[in-house]
């Protein structure tokens, strides 16, 4: 069985690096979701008016990882404390979100957002429902990998601190 989860955390191209690193993905796909405009384009996107978000859509096998190991990844790999922007990607269109697929995910990312909180992290991710995501052109999709390089506004920083974690 496959599930869906949606995470935006900057550039969608760090993001899908990270997230289709881990055990159980079986899939990303990275577009754009959150705005306000029907088929967006990089184009439109970047210029910060569409309230779209670059994103990330994971297709996983809950079996193997949950859909709350993929929050704490997320969370590992980018700056949620930074409001709108990641590193040098400044505009809403590189926010921190989670776009959640049913109520068991927002009840999820809540509860990853309070245990940062109360580690002290500073967080402005926004948690909201999932509206249609929007397949990003061809050569956005796994851009690290074909460009043999790494994510120059993601890093990877362990936070949560869970036993017998399997990422």
């Amino acid at each position: 069985m496959e599930s869906k989860a949606i995470f935006a955390s900057g550039c969608f191209w760090g993001t899908q690096y990270y997230l289709k690193k881990a055990r159980g993905v079986i899939s990303t796909i990275v577009g754009y979701t959150g705005g306000n405009k029907d088929d967006p384009t990089y184009q439109e996107v970047s210029t910060g008016r569409t309230g779209h978000a670059e994103a990330v859509e994971v297709t996983f096998d809950p079996s193997i990882i949950s859909y709350e190991e993929l929050g704490m990844l997320f969370f590992e790999t980018h700056d949620q404390g930074q409001k709108d922007g990641q590193g040098p990607d400044i505009g809403n269109q590189y926010r921190s979100a989670i776009f959640y697929l049913d109520e068991n995910q927002k009840e999820i990312a809540e509860k990853l957002v309070s245990a940062l909180k109360n580690m002290s992290y500073p967080v402005a991710t926004e948690i909201t429902m999932a509206t249609k995501f929007w397949k990003a052109e061809d050569y956005h999709q796994n851009y690290y990998d074909k460009k043999h390089a790494v994510p120059y506004c993601h890093l990877y920083m362990k936070k949560f601190f869970v036993p017998n974690r399997t990422i």
